[in-house]
């Protein structure tokens, strides 16, 4: 059933009832495509050890691989915005999903370094639209008071779906090796991309489903529940200049990096430090990894419907969105405990809970909704994810020369530094929480 039908299956439901309908088949949609955005590009953290074993490659040559993906993902960021802006999103979406699991695919048929890092690359490309195109699809169709609660959902696709998913491709590659893992991942993206185009309609759509199904009479939907769909923004210089001459905007695009210096760690560089420097065999590293994104999951679920519940309450953006954010960069910075501790269960507990920090404070993309000017949310959110995107090319590198020596220590002391300087960025930087305005002739305020 697709969304579309499953908002207009009866003539006689009230129009919220239908709208909440849709809304939750959005989520679903966007949730299912954030876990395999997720699976492709962490199942490189799994094969590391057979990768790096079959292919005789060092430590650095390790984290040139982990961090291929972030060269084009972060430079592909405001142009991918950009795209989201002027591409319908049930175009957009299924193409970029065909691509980057075709690139899944042939890293499991490559046998050089640099075939690998190419495949990587390829990967960061046709992924990059992929956040600002999930943040413009729950502007569209979520009101304000409920966008941190959804971004909570669909972005929990990536702790929830990592917790299984760990385990699971371990299993793929005992049975499978390390290329029929990548093999497996590419046929599933490619699989889910047929399944988004059939399944997913514009808000438009079902507003003009509704009324077909009503003998022309036309159902109100809540604009409170349903945004309209904002006219495609231009490309322009303008618009990109009025997106980097924004202190606000600096302010989470700095957190943003910041909180993917976190993120990247678990993503990349985190079951080799489970099975070499603490000493755990790679099956039992994918066993162990899982717990820290259960608490990411947890983490990211309490925070968006907090967050949205204190809006409803009366509470200001400035409590209620940085509230969170907040608290969990400053959780992020017990990372640094792990290095006063040998056994697996305290490291296990400084480590979930430097994730459950991560996960509080993923609901940051609420702040590109808020504050972006609502015809460039996707070019702010490109922005806003190109800077992030910086931290996943040069955190996996300095991990890679850090620990060369096989020594974490230095690492997870710099994770604890960039969640510091995440935590001033928003206390300091961002300020108050209002929407900016710019008029195309240049003018802002």
């Amino acid at each position: 059933m697709t969304v579309e039908a499953s908002t207009a299956t009866s003539a006689v439901e009230p129009a919220e009832q239908q709208s909440n309908k849709g809304k939750f088949g959005v989520l679903v949609l966007i949730f299912v495509s954030v876990v395999i955005n997720y699976m492709d590009r962490t199942n490189i953290s799994v094969a590391a050890n057979a990768i790096s074993a079959d292919l005789e490659l060092s430590k650095v040559q390790m984290g040139i691989i982990f961090s291929a993906f972030a060269w084009t993902y972060s430079i592909m960021q405001i142009p991918g915005g950009m795209l989201v802006d002027a591409v319908r999103v049930r175009i957009l979406y299924p193409v970029i999903l065909v691509a980057w699991s075709i690139a899944t695919l042939v890293q499991g048929m490559v046998s050089s370094l640099a075939a690998i890092v190419g495949g990587r690359m390829a990967i960061g490309v046709f992924e990059a639209p992929s956040y600002p195109a999930n943040n413009k699809i729950v502007t569209h169709w979520f009101a304000e008071h409920e966008r941190a609660g959804a971004i909570a959902i669909y972005t929990s696709g990536q702790f929830i779906g990592l917790a299984f998913l760990l385990p699971v491709l371990a299993v793929i590659q005992e049975w499978f090796g390390w290329r029929g893992l990548f093999i497996v991942s590419g046929l599933i993206g490619i699989g889910w991309a047929g399944i988004w185009y059939w399944l997913y309609r514009e808000p438009k759509q079902i507003t003009s489903t509704n009324r077909n199904n009503t003998n022309d009479q036309p159902v109100e939907t809540n604009s409170e529940s349903v945004s309209a769909i904002e006219p495609q923004a231009q490309v322009s210089l303008a618009n990109l200049k009025f997106a980097f001459s924004q202190r606000k905007l600096w302010g989470i695009y700095i957190g943003q990096f910041c909180l993917g210096g976190t993120l990247i760690f678990f993503l990349t560089w985190f079951p080799t430090y489970l099975a070499e420097y603490r000493g755990l065999g790679d099956l039992n590293s994918g066993l162990l990894a899982a717990i820290p994104f259960l608490a990411a999951f947890c983490g990211v679920l309490l925070s968006g419907f907090v967050s949205d519940a204190l809006v409803r309450k009366g509470f200001s953006n400035e409590f209620a969105r940085k509230t969170p954010i907040i608290v969990g960069l400053l959780l992020s910075s017990s990372v640094i405990g792990a290095n006063y501790v040998e056994s697996t269960a305290m490291v296990t507990f400084f480590l979930s809970l430097t994730f459950f920090g991560n996960g509080l404070a993923s609901i940051n993309w609420v702040f590109v909704s808020l504050i972006a000017p609502r015809h460039m949310v996707g070019l702010v959110g490109g922005c806003f994810n190109f800077i992030g995107g910086l931290s996943a090319v040069t955190v996996p590198l300095a991990i890679g020369y850090l620990a060369q020596d096989g020594d974490f220590r230095p690492a997870l002391a710099m994770i604890c530094g960039l969640a510091l300087l995440g935590l001033f960025s928003y206390l300091f930087w961002v300020g108050k929480v209002e929407q900016l305005q710019h008029h195309p002739d240049g003018e802002s305020s």
